[in-house]
């Protein structure tokens, strides 16, 4: 028995994920760069990824 693994690339710094089974609409990290990322496809195993963007809270200051 083979563990499921999901593959795509961050859209930003093209890093190579390798993931366990998510869905679309899911969001993960990119260990490289932090960005964080939605699930926007996936497909035979690969994920179609994209940038989400992170509203920065201002405190303020």
């Amino acid at each position: 028995m083979t563990t499921a693994t999901l593959s795509g690339a961050c859209p930003e710094c093209e890093t190579d994920l390798t993931v366990p089974p998510v869905v679309q609409g899911e969001t993960l990290s990119c260990p490289e760069c932090m960005l964080t990322l939605r699930v926007e496809d996936v497909s035979d195993g690969r994920l179609t990824l994209e940038t989400v963007e992170v509203q920065l809270r201002d405190w303020g200051q």
